[in-house]
């Protein structure tokens, strides 16, 4: 059985594009997810698709604790990052720092 985790940058899509291309290349990331890039939905009035989502299909392997420590990595190699809000299963969260216990005990709300 697989889930879906996505993620978004309110407008940072140059932030969502490099955390996109930061998770393909995390082996433990790619082992057990499929990554891809797609049109996010727009918001109430607005004509057209909004910024772009991260779509991650994860499968039972996988460890929301490889995404916590790739997103902290991330984080750490740009200057002034966005905050990005994840979602999983109605649950949304958003990450603003790299403090990996914050990160932890965010993501741990993913898990459940």
């Amino acid at each position: 059985m697989s889930s879906v985790i996505r993620v978004s940058a309110e407008n940072r899509e140059e932030d969502l594009r490099s955390f996109y291309e930061w998770l393909g290349e995390e082996p433990d990331v790619r082992r057990h997810a499929t990554i891809s890039l797609e049109p996010g939905k727009p918001t109430e009035g607005e004509m057209g698709s909004a910024l772009e989502i991260v779509k991650l299909v994860i499968d039972t392997n996988f460890q929301i604790l490889n995404f916590g420590l790739a997103y902290v990595a991330w984080r750490t190699t740009r200057k002034k990052p966005a905050a990005l809000t994840v979602e999983r299963d109605g649950t949304k969260i958003t990450l603003d720092d790299a403090d990996p216990e914050t990160v932890a005990r965010i993501l741990q709300a993913l898990e459940e």
